[in-house]
């Protein structure tokens, strides 16, 4: 009897491993990718499955953004304004030949049109980015767009909702767009009052009341996107919630955001749009000009609005990432709650360093996922061997800052962390920045958070536990499906 068992455990285990390499195998995957779920589904035999078919699939072939021509989306002006110009070689000569280049890659691969009308405003405080969105809306007199992966009811986020009503209210167009599973805390209460003063909301990959038959759990909207009247945008890391103001249980919480005035809104519309649209399962209609409305400022930063998401073929945020580490000469500073990179992004990190470029990478000195931060922390412990620069921000703070700053020339603040998740699983948006005097603004930031940071040096992880040394090598296995 007792054979018949063992003999019965193989056969199960055999079926289970041929089962597991089938399906990690049938569609196109990167290798590293391809092992993490092939070591899920073997070690979780049976379980590991279920996990896969609820986080584990690739999207859908089915185009979820039906026109993805941004040209339909208001792009039209702004393609004629910066690409059909007799000035547009001229135009381009200002940059350095590296961020020309730049520039080049990230309209091809995202048709993204670099905008130079632009004045940006940088937030670093979570209390003063929500009272002065929350002011502009009540300034509004049109329209306002809002989306975010994470809105919560509690004190902070019944702010913008009690903005939202009042001009919905006032007879104005609202549309709120948030994440399925990130805004999961937002309650039918809130939703309904919203509704009935006339807000119009749309959540992406809806949830049904069951969290369980959501079979998207993996494919998430982390962008965060603010539109009023055409003129003011936002993009950044802060989402809507008591924690994104220090009033959580991580402390002080530092994160950046970017307040816009100039052509750059209309791309950031644009990108608000084709997500509305996309969530609303709605043909798009013919959008009144009142939404990509001329800007009412003039300013003198360049700058690319730039989205990624699994629905493409390439990933966009990482290949611009990529670009500005190669060209750097001098220094690279980033700064991420998250970093867990692929090969390519983690080798040209090296690459730079080992040439004698200054790197200098920060991420929270606590956890939010422990599990992510031990892989994390595995990747920057390796990176100390090629002379890279660790920081962890302060004791008492969490950083949540997604930047990046190259040489005082290039910086991108958005949405993406330095993460295989943020590469290649959510949908994100960025703004990368060609102005010398606003990436100067940010790099100063750098310096004064390195200021009230430990320096994670060599040391700093020798005398770390066994057990968390373990842990961080463990994670680390699983670091494309985290």
């Amino acid at each position: 009897m007792a054979d018949y068992i063992i003999w019965g455990l193989i056969i199960l285990l055999i079926i289970n491993t041929l089962a597991a390499i089938f399906t990690v195998f049938r569609e196109p995957r990167p290798v590293s990718t391809i092992w993490a779920w092939l070591l899920v589904l073997i070690l979780l035999p049976g379980f590991g499955f279920i996990i896969y078919y609820f986080v584990g699939r690739k999207l859908s072939s089915q185009n979820i953004f039906r026109i993805k021509n941004q040209e339909v989306y208001g792009m039209t002006g702004l393609k004629a304004k910066y690409l059909d110009s007799d000035q547009k070689h001229k135009e381009m000569a200002k940059f350095p030949k590296e961020v020309q280049k730049m520039i080049r890659l990230l309209y091809n691969s995202d048709h993204s049109i670099r905008t130079d009308n632009n004045q940006v405003q940088i937030f670093t405080d979570g209390q003063e980015k929500i009272d002065q969105l929350v002011k502009d809306i009540y300034a509004a007199k049109d329209s306002v767009h809002v989306q975010y992966y994470i809105l919560t009811d509690d004190e902070t986020g019944i702010k913008l909702v009690d903005a939202l009503v009042d001009r919905a209210e006032a007879g104005l167009e609202v549309k709120l767009l948030t994440d399925a599973i990130g805004s999961r805390s937002l309650s039918r209460k809130s939703i309904r009052r919203m509704q009935a003063a006339g807000v119009q909301f749309e959540s992406f990959f809806s949830k049904s009341p069951l969290l369980i038959v959501n079979f998207r759990l993996n494919w998430r909207n982390h962008r965060k996107i603010v539109v009023i009247d055409g003129f003011i945008g936002y993009v950044g890391g802060f989402n809507i919630a008591d924690e994104y103001v220090g009033k959580g249980p991580l402390g002080l919480w530092r994160d950046t955001h970017l307040r816009i005035q100039g052509d750059a809104v209309k791309t950031l519309q644009s990108r608000f749009m084709i997500d509305w649209f996309a969530s609303k399962k709605a043909s798009p209609k013919d959008f009144d000009r009142e939404y990509f409305p001329e800007p009412q400022v003039e300013g003198t930063t360049s700058m690319q609005i730039v989205s990624s998401g699994p629905d493409e073929e390439s990933d966009q945020i990482k290949m611009g990432y990529l670009q500005m580490i190669h060209m750097a000469e001098k220094h690279i500073y980033i700064q991420s709650p998250y970093f867990i990179p692929d090969e390519a992004v983690f080798e040209a990190i090296q690459l730079a360093a080992t040439s004698g470029v200054e790197v200098h990478i920060m991420i929270p000195f606590k956890p939010d996922h422990p599990f992510v931060y031990r892989a994390s922390e595995y990747y920057a412990k390796q990176l100390l061997q090629n002379g890279v620069c660790i920081h962890k921000y302060r004791e008492d703070s969490f950083l949540h800052a997604k930047t990046i700053c190259v040489d005082g020339k290039v910086a991108s603040v958005g949405t993406a962390n330095f993460d295989i998740r943020s590469f290649a699983l959510n949908f994100e948006v960025n703004a990368f920045i060609y102005d010398e005097e606003v990436v100067g603004k940010l790099e100063a930031i750098f310096e004064e958070d390195m200021k009230v940071s430990i320096n994670a040096d060599k040391e700093h992880f020798a005398n770390q536990s066994l057990w968390k040394k373990f842990r961080q090598s463990f994670s680390r296995l699983f670091s494309p499906i985290l």
